[in-house]
């Protein structure tokens, strides 16, 4: 069965417009995101709460980590109360703070050096301004990698280092999430209230892009 019909027969099994299958393929992947609208719900939820604990700037690193390992219990309909969101806000600032404090003094150098590239006082501005906006897009990539991969037990050192590894295993991921960073700040430069559900939807990309499903060589053939 190729990949198309197997992926018309999971539909029609959900929606009831087919056979139901027997085999097992009808248990979702991610059955807490069965409801389009609950799923929404949820990622405006902790956009907001991403946002709140997220007021002080260098806790952001902190806030994202939580809210993804929130999502990431809702999606797999595991325990999603919110007070193990605040338990894993509290345990991820111990050394998130010092990811956002690093994360704030890297952005604003390089914001400079983009600036002041653009303002022509600088030889080679454009060299510059373009090693400055690739500096931002490492930085924004190392920040959703580490948020995903945190975890209480091998906490942000351990985050960090599987960074590399992350990345290099999955280019076309390490685009979507910066896609997903690009679409964040434009729809937060053009109404800043937006950036609640702008956050909330970073969040799902961080835990949806590394699960989506990849094609594998013997696809192709």
């Amino acid at each position: 069965m190729s990949r198309a019909t197997d992926r018309a027969a999971r539909r029609a099994a959900l929606t009831g417009s087919g056979p139901t299958r027997d085999d097992g393929a009808t248990e979702a992947r991610f059955p807490g995101a069965r409801s389009a609208f609950g799923l929404l719900g949820e990622v405006l939820l902790i956009g907001v709460l991403i946002a709140l604990v997220s007021l002080p700037v260098l806790t952001l690193p902190a806030a994202l980590a939580a809210g993804v390992r929130h999502l990431r219990r809702f999606l797999r309909a595991e325990d999603s109360a919110l007070e193990w969101f605040w338990r894993d806000v509290r345990a991820s600032l111990v050394g998130g703070v010092g990811v956002g404090a690093a994360s704030v003094v890297t952005a604003v150098v390089l914001a400079l050096d983009i600036d002041l590239a653009a303002s022509g006082m600088l030889p080679g501005g454009p060299v510059v301004g373009l090693i400055g906006w690739a500096g931002l897009a490492a930085l924004v990539l190392v920040l959703f990698t580490a948020a995903g991969r945190w975890t209480p037990e091998a906490g942000w050192l351990g985050a960090v280092r599987a960074v590399p590894d992350a990345l290099l295993a999955d280019l076309a991921g390490a685009a979507y999430l910066l896609a997903t960073a690009v679409f964040a700040a434009v729809v937060t430069w053009q109404l800043v209230p937006l950036i609640v559900p702008a956050l909330g939807c970073a969040a799902l990309a961080i835990v949806a892009v590394p699960e989506r499903p990849r094609r594998r060589p013997s696809d192709a053939e």
